[in-house]
């Protein structure tokens, strides 16, 4: 009887020491992974989201900026426009051409 135990003892001891290594397997492949998605995401130049939102507050002044340069331009279109031009339009100026350009036949 004691050959019996002594045999389950080193089965246990094997099945423990399996079990042992096996997850010392997992947290190594988990660490690869981690290190690799880390390097795929590094390698794409993505911005943080810190860098994101200045962006976007900065976007987000443009725009109001440029809402107000629109507003601005329509009241001065607007006002030129109720101005009457006190001068006489300009007569046309008549284009001159150039002899270097022309060839002769001979």
């Amino acid at each position: 009887m004691q050959t019996r135990n002594r045999f389950f003892d080193d089965l246990a001891k094997v099945a423990n020491s399996a079990a042992g290594t096996v997850a010392g397997m997992k947290d190594e492949v988990e660490q690869m992974v981690r290190h690799r998605v880390e390097n795929f995401i590094d390698g794409m130049n993505l911005v943080t989201r810190e860098e994101f939102e200045v962006a976007r507050a900065m976007a987000a002044k443009a725009r109001d900026e440029q809402e107000k340069l629109e507003k601005r331009i329509v009241q001065l279109e607007a006002q030129l426009g109720a101005q009457k031009p006190k001068s006489s339009p300009k007569k046309p100026v008549a284009k001159k051409t150039s002899t270097a350009n022309k060839t002769k036949k001979s």
